[in-house]
């Protein structure tokens, strides 16, 4: 489980900078919503994977503190979610009143 979280991390770390690298404003939106779900994710995971673990309180009502999962990187994860959604959706008016107001989508100014 942990390898395969690691691998997707990496993947979606990659991709975003790449596409980060790319000279068009929309691959540049695009890569860095990729490293937000990356930091997300990675964030997430700090809270530790556990399989079949209650997230509270077990089925005959003991408290195992060292079963529980940590409630704090779901909330961080959460709340990044919500702050990454406006910070795209102002991203994306910005280029688009950039976008008519230079003609063009390149981020260096370039007209390929």
């Amino acid at each position: 489980m942990e390898v395969v979280l690691a691998l997707g991390i990496g993947v979606l770390t990659a991709s975003g900078v790449w596409l980060i690298l790319r000279p068009r404003t929309f691959q540049l939106v695009l890569g860095l919503s990729l490293l937000s779900y990356a930091v997300n994710l990675f964030i997430y995971a700090m809270g530790r994977l556990r399989v079949d673990a209650p997230p509270i309180v077990g089925a005959d009502g003991t408290v195992d503190p060292a079963a529980l999962t940590d409630p704090l990187p779901q909330a961080l994860v959460l709340t990044a979610i919500v702050i990454s959604f406006a910070m795209t959706a102002l991203l994306l008016v910005v280029i688009l009143a950039s976008r008519g107001l230079t003609g063009t989508d390149h981020v260096d100014g370039d007209d390929e």
